[in-house]
């Protein structure tokens, strides 16, 4: 738990200052808008794919069949409220951007951030002083996370003991079938989707991308937060695969808010598992509904450890399903937060990789290196 901690405490700080100096690297305010537009393009078409493949394992495999339905009450269910697309993106902007450092709400903080960024860009030697402070302080927080990170082998090994121990077999068997269905969703995702994506926009082999990024896909594992993996993915991707810092300082921060393609295959699974197990048939509208619905969710949606169990309350609600549904499955949700929290950092990395090949910011010799 302590360990937990100091990447928490690192998150929001780090966030900020690796932001403002991506975004007053990139300079040219066309350059950053078509990087953004590239990246929040990519992540919600991943988000609707991973979801579509979770409907689709859901409806084949049928998880929610001869489920006994009676012992649904024993859990309380936490219901998200239902926000309108226009509250959603309203409330991206900040009204007290000191007041979202302090919460952590990183969409603000971001917006806020890449304010700053471009007009220190714009105003270039004017505001040198303050250029200088950030890009120094940001190089302070790159030097905790090393120091940080000192501890990360005991601290995950703790991490994922307690939760097995904590857990137990007797949890896990009844809902053997319908994690077995989240967990093959968020296979083929991962290892399918993203791996032909990234071959095919960038010609590098996507096993080697795995293989060099799997400190970090175990770290979010352990977590089973995107905003405590945000640090050591923006290293990584520097250091290990040659993904410029001006890129990835601004695509990972925003995909560990926004891409949640994990959390949109556990939904999509959830909503075959609680139809099929009240008995209720499903028509394509309510599937495509729910495809909208889990991508739109995705935005916003704090990288915090079992989020996904809120929203889905909304998912659940689109469609006319019984929100008490949600309790079946409270119980061995963790095990599929963690799996799914590393499906969603990966994704996030790849569309980096993705974008900075595109942009010319990505270093092949260092990727290609051993």
């Amino acid at each position: 738990q302590g360990f937990l901690r100091l990447m928490q405490m690192l998150v929001v700080p780090l966030v900020f200052c690796s932001l403002i100096c991506g975004s007053a690297a990139i300079g040219d305010t066309k350059t950053l808008g078509k990087v953004g537009v590239k990246t929040i393009v990519f992540y919600l078409f991943t988000t609707a794919l991973a979801i579509s493949i979770a409907l689709a394992v859901g409806t084949i495999v049928k998880p929610g069949l001869g489920r006994d339905t009676a012992a649904i009450q024993t859990q309380e269910v936490t219901v998200a409220e239902s926000t309108t697309l226009t509250e959603t993106l309203l409330n991206i902007i900040p009204t007290n951007p000191i007041g979202a450092l302090a919460n952590g709400t990183m969409l603000q903080v971001i917006v806020f951030a890449l304010f700053v960024g471009i007009i220190l860009a714009k105003l270039g030697e004017k505001v040198e002083v303050v250029s200088n402070f950030f890009a120094q302080f940001n190089d302070i927080m790159m030097e905790m996370t090393n120091m940080v990170m000192m501890a990360a082998p005991i601290g995950v090994y703790c991490l994922i003991s307690r939760t097995f121990s904590n857990i137990g077999f007797s949890g896990f068997i009844p809902m053997a079938k319908y994690m077995l269905c989240v967990l093959g969703a968020l296979a083929i995702h991962c290892l399918g989707s993203y791996s032909a994506l990234m071959a095919i926009f960038t010609r590098l082999n996507p096993y080697k991308f795995i293989r060099k990024y799997f400190p970090v896909m175990s770290f979010a594992f352990s977590t089973a937060t995107s905003n405590a993996t945000i640090p050591l993915a923006i290293e990584t991707l520097d250091e290990k695969i040659g993904v410029s810092k001006k890129i990835s300082s601004f695509t990972i921060p925003l995909g560990a808010t926004i891409n949640m393609d994990g959390t949109a295959i556990m939904q999509g699974v959830a909503v075959c598992f609680a139809a099929q197990a009240f008995g209720i048939v499903l028509t394509p509208t309510d599937y495509l509904t729910v495809i909208a619905t889990a991508t739109l969710a995705s935005i916003g949606t704090a990288g915090v450890p079992s989020v996904g169990l809120i929203t889905l309350s909304m998912v659940f609600a689109s469609v006319g399903l019984p929100v008490e549904a949600i309790a079946m499955i409270m119980g061995i949700d963790r095990i599929l937060d963690m799996a799914r929290t590393m499906v969603n950092i990966t994704g996030d990395a790849m569309c980096t990789v993705i974008v900075a090949n595109q942009d010319g910011a990505l270093n092949r010799d260092v990727f290609n290196s051993k």
